[in-house]
């Protein structure tokens, strides 16, 4: 894989339910060009609806849609299940996201890929991590929130992804949301603010060669 494909690329990553969408809802608003795998599976999952239903049952699809939420019972709750459907996503989504950001390379500036799984699979030589943080007890509640799930339910889907902390130990760059939206208006803001910086220091460094 070429060297020069994620050259400008950022992954976005963090745990179930700690703000990564929102985060990358708000760079779009400061121009910034984003990849979002979540977005690239679901459309997967249903172009492939077929084989889902022969390899989990014909009850996971309705309409050639993919049943998420019930398909999602039986993918967190079961490893081998887990395996399964990520040997049919995981290849598919790289592709996408493959010929995404050769599109967006073009332009020769900083973009983002949202990869929940970035650091758990290791599949994307993406030079530079941005980790959205949330403390776990907070994430807890988010997602119990977000699906409508009691607790234990939550507790499984978190516990099927790397912990927060050691991702937030593995990231480059870390935004906080723990708090309101305002105060994670300021952390994306900051996060520019060093990517502006950096940007224009390679751009120095670079004059005097």
């Amino acid at each position: 894989m070429s060297n020069d494909l994620f050259k400008n690329a950022i992954a976005l990553t963090g745990g179930i339910s700690t703000g990564k969408s929102t985060v990358c809802n708000l760079f779009k608003l400061h121009g910034f060009l984003t990849i979002d795998a979540d977005v690239i599976a679901h459309r997967l999952l249903d172009e492939n609806s077929n084989k889902i239903a022969a390899m989990f049952g014909e009850q996971y699809v309705q309409n050639g849609k993919v049943l998420r939420k019930e398909l999602g019972k039986i993918i967190f709750s079961n490893e081998e299940n887990k395996l399964k459907l990520e040997a049919l996503l995981h290849p598919l989504i790289k592709e996408q996201i493959i010929k995404e950001s050769k599109i967006f390379e073009e332009q020769n500036k900083p973009y983002f890929v949202d990869i929940p799984l970035f650091f758990e699979k290791m599949n994307y030589p993406i030079p530079k991590s941005l980790v959205i943080y949330t403390p776990k007890e907070l994430q807890i509640q988010r997602l119990m929130k977000r699906d409508n799930i009691d607790e234990s339910e939550a507790k499984l889907k978190i516990s099927n992804q790397m912990d927060i902390e050691e991702k937030r130990k593995l990231a480059d760059m870390v935004i906080d949301n723990s708090q309101n939206l305002k105060h994670l208006q300021n952390e994306v803001e900051r996060i520019i603010g060093e990517i502006i910086w950096h940007i224009q220091n390679i751009a120095q460094v670079e004059m005097t060669l």
